[in-house]
């Protein structure tokens, strides 16, 4: 597997072992494992505890850069559990599980397996009973959704980034754009190449579908990649958005995909007991800020925090140290609710 992938890019993850886990889609993993990190002490009330899931495409190492010392979530007060999810890469993936359940045959995951197994790891391993908040972005604040519908009582209060509780059909058809982005390339074989660098040219192209989507018109009009150290658009769309996706595996990318685009408990959000922050970004054309606004109207305790940024959905990325700023106050704000 490429260096992305490696255990020690960002540091040490641990696991925890699933054993047969039952999914529900219909399938049983075997020898499931789940990976995680942490940051900061657990407390001997057990009451300190953040959850913080990653978005699609990324690590657990994306989201710990909202942690550090003097901020919101500061290791000093606060445990933060960082749990990977099935196709990442590091937890039960594609790309590292032996047949018959290797690459293209993976079994078909929803964001409900992630969350189970999630549960699991916060109760059963680290013996938590209520957790303080849980946050996450994109396919993250999905997860983020589904623990406020399957565990009520363990989620006093959470923040959703840039996601909705169920996946808009504009952005389902970004989804199977991409899908067929990547499955086209010649090389891709049905998902049993050897080498994700083998489908390059697919991997290209879901870049070419991000510049796309992931960002406002304003960045490309405003020419906003001249503050980050580019000298061009092409500049920008080469160094940053197609060296993000170029190392990643494609099965595992897709094994993401199918969970983001069946991504669904709107019909739940009347059962959200939490304090639940709903946190779009203004321009973000996945999960625009009219379809988080009507699911913060459908939560009895809804709170509805848009974030005006140009950066679109790329906002948690925090390329301007004003999104960042935006964003540790929301997060100062759900903690302290």
């Amino acid at each position: 597997m490429s260096g992305y992938y490696s255990d020690d890019v960002h540091g040490k993850h641990e696991y925890f072992d699933l054993g047969g886990f039952p999914l529900t889609t219909g399938y049983t993993l075997p020898n499931a494992r789940l990976a995680y990190k942490t940051l900061g002490t657990l407390n001997a009330a057990k009451d300190n505890a953040v959850l913080f899931p990653h978005m699609f495409s990324g690590t657990s190492a994306s989201m710990e850069t909202f942690v550090g010392e003097g901020r919101p979530l500061d290791p000093a007060t606060y445990f933060v559990i960082f749990p990977g999810q099935f196709g990442g890469g590091f937890s039960s993936s594609p790309s590292n599980t032996p047949p018959p359940f290797d690459r293209g045959q993976f079994p078909p995951i929803a964001i409900a397996d992630d969350v189970t197994a999630q549960h699991r790891l916060v109760t059963e391993h680290f013996g938590i009973e209520r957790l303080h908040a849980v946050m996450g972005w994109s396919m993250g604040a999905q997860q983020t959704y589904g623990w406020a519908v399957q565990y009520p009582d363990m989620v006093p209060r959470a923040a959703a980034f840039a996601g909705t509780a169920r996946t808009p059909v504009h952005n389902q058809i970004f989804i199977d754009t991409h899908t067929e982005l990547l499955t086209s390339d010649p090389e891709f074989k049905g998902g049993f190449y050897d080498d994700s660098a083998q489908v390059h040219v697919g991997l290209r192209r879901l870049a070419v579908s991000f510049s796309l989507m992931g960002l406002s018109s304003a960045f490309w009009r405003d020419e906003l990649w001249r503050g980050l150290g580019f000298v061009s658009a092409d500049d920008f769309r080469q160094g940053f958005i197609r060296g993000y996706f170029a190392p990643m595996d494609p099965n595992n990318l897709l094994t993401q995909n199918r969970k983001w685009r069946s991504g669904d408990v709107a019909d739940s959000l009347g059962a959200i007991t939490a304090k639940f922050f709903v946190v779009p970004f203004s321009e973000d054309l996945f999960f625009p800020p009219e379809d988080c606004r009507a699911d913060a109207e459908r939560i009895p305790d809804g709170r509805y925090r848009e974030i005006e940024t140009p950066m679109g959905h790329f906002g948690m990325f925090c390329l301007r140290p004003e999104d960042q700023e935006a964003i540790d106050a929301v997060i100062a704000e759900t903690l302290n609710a």
